[in-house]
């Protein structure tokens, strides 16, 4: 490897590194914030927490990645610039293709990496992330009983505590309503003081009441005589009973984390590689293709009546045909026109399911669609934004994260609304898969072409004393005339 090569490398490596996971960092901690009131107060083990974020971290690569590549390329060309090694170097004859050769092979290492990413561990990092993120969305909030709020974490019974000892297991001014029997609040108990612990294998809650009164509304007995019963419907008779002590044991097993069976997401297309997003096209293009052949039947063999009518009457004989009882709609009129119009809207039922069928069936190939595309469009990203990156960084001449932050900022933004806007009309079926994934590469290429060549060439197109010579140039042509 040759010095210049060595120099433009160690000059990349650094902001890549750093952009990369700074990026990276600001899309979880967006991630968090959504997800924030999902996660706080269900009582979650650090190890779960950190799974999530990974697994979170992995799906945002697709994001970080091509802004870092970007970035890093307008730092590294800035910096060079900035400290005239630019200059010095085609001052020596060599071109910026050579002196990008070294990254080039690099940011071409990238893409391929980014790909295998995509086909190999995206999928299985989204499998992960999206089970995860449903169990723990589901998950019921952390056993916490607080002072004056009626706690409904366990099914069937409301519990209020007017105050907890320091100690939080002495407790007073208990009321628990018991809703199991389905009538509402008919079973209250009272007391004043009363003890909250879990059992040793922290699997059981135990409420344990001392001296209290339980009020309970009995439903009224059914009697032989209905205008009694009626009468007595609405009137319950309440019993209350003192006691000493009364304990209820609580299972707290709802509150664990329980795991989902990750192949109920495998059929994602998310989840899927390449191989595996082909069959599935192949799948859903094969029925798409059999709901018309089930319409097609379905025709043939609501209205059979008329082509073997037809079929039985000679073409010569045209007495048959004008007279206007081939069917025998003159013998039993009623009858067949009942017979007409329940055969069309069974034919109009069977035609709606199938087009709603085929709209679901046409929408899930055009998400497959895009996700294939996927696979390829973020290796592609990366290299038409460095061809981008590097041009910007030697035309502005600026390192660190100043003005490269900025320009590198606005070009993403770009490439970021027309990769949602693409995808978003290829969704919505007005553009094809193909078009929709390929919008921002397809803007992008020519921008960076065109960027590349002109910096070659040092065109005067970014020299700024070019646009300062404008007006007087444009005074001279009128002088002239």
């Amino acid at each position: 490897m040759k010095k210049i090569d060595r120099l433009v490398i160690q000059t990349y490596l650094g902001p890549f590194i750093l952009t990369f996971f700074i990026t990276l960092f600001i899309f979880v901690m967006q991630f968090l914030w959504k997800y924030i009131d999902d996660l706080v107060g269900k009582g979650l083990e650090i190890k779960i927490v950190l799974e999530l974020l990974f697994y979170a971290s992995a799906s945002m690569v697709p994001m970080a990645l091509p802004l870092a590549v970007l970035l890093s390329s307008i730092m590294t060309f800035g910096t060079l610039g900035e400290h005239n090694e630019l200059v010095s170097m085609k001052a020596s004859g060599i071109s910026l293709l050579r002196i990008m050769r070294s990254l080039i092979v690099g940011v071409g290492l990238i893409s391929l990496g980014a790909f295998l990413f995509s086909n190999y561990a995206l999928p299985y990092s989204n499998l992960k992330f999206s089970a995860l993120l449903y169990d723990i969305t589901h998950q019921k909030p952390a056993l916490n009983i607080k002072e004056r709020i009626f706690y409904k974490g366990f099914e069937g019974f409301s519990i209020r505590v007017n105050k907890k000892e320091s100690d939080n297991r002495t407790i007073h001014d208990i009321m628990v309503y018991d809703h199991t029997s389905g009538r509402g609040n008919d079973n209250l108990l009272i007391a004043k003081k009363g003890e909250m612990y879990s059992s040793p294998d922290q699997r059981f809650l135990i409420l344990k009441l001392f001296n209290g009164s339980q009020y309970q509304d009995l439903a009224p007995q059914k009697s032989k005589d209905k205008k009694k019963n009626k009468k007595n419907s609405n009137h319950f008779e309440t019993v209350r009973i003192n006691f000493h002590e009364w304990e209820k044991v609580f299972d707290m097993s709802g509150f664990d984390m329980s795991r989902t069976d990750e192949s109920l997401f495998q059929n994602h297309y998310q989840m899927m590689s390449i191989s595996q997003l082909n069959s599935c096209i192949d799948t859903l293009e094969n029925e798409l293709d059999g709901g018309f052949d089930i319409l097609e039947k379905q025709v043939e063999k609501d209205f059979f009546f008329i082509s073997d009518t037809l079929k039985s009457i000679p073409i010569s004989d045209s007495s048959v045909l004008a007279s206007k009882d081939i069917f025998g709609l003159t013998k039993t009129p009623n009858v067949t026109l009942t017979k007409s119009l329940r055969t069309a809207r069974n034919l109009k039922n069977v035609a709606s399911v199938l087009k709603n069928n085929y709209q679901n069936k046409r929408t899930q190939l055009t998400k497959t669609h895009i996700e294939w595309h996927r696979k390829f469009t973020l290796s592609v990203a990366c290299i038409i934004l460095f061809f981008i990156g590097g041009p910007l960084g030697a035309i502005i001449r600026k390192g660190g994260l100043g003005l490269p932050l900025v320009v590198a900022v606005l070009f993403f933004i770009c490439f970021h609304v027309l990769s949602i806007m693409g995808e978003k009309f290829a969704k919505e079926q007005v553009i094809e898969s193909f078009q929709g994934m390929w919008l921002p590469s397809s803007i992008l290429l020519p921008i960076g072409i065109i960027l590349t060549y002109r910096v070659m060439y040092d065109s005067v197109i970014f020299s700024l004393d070019w646009y300062k010579r404008i007006p007087s140039n444009l005074l001279k042509l009128i002088r002239s005339k």
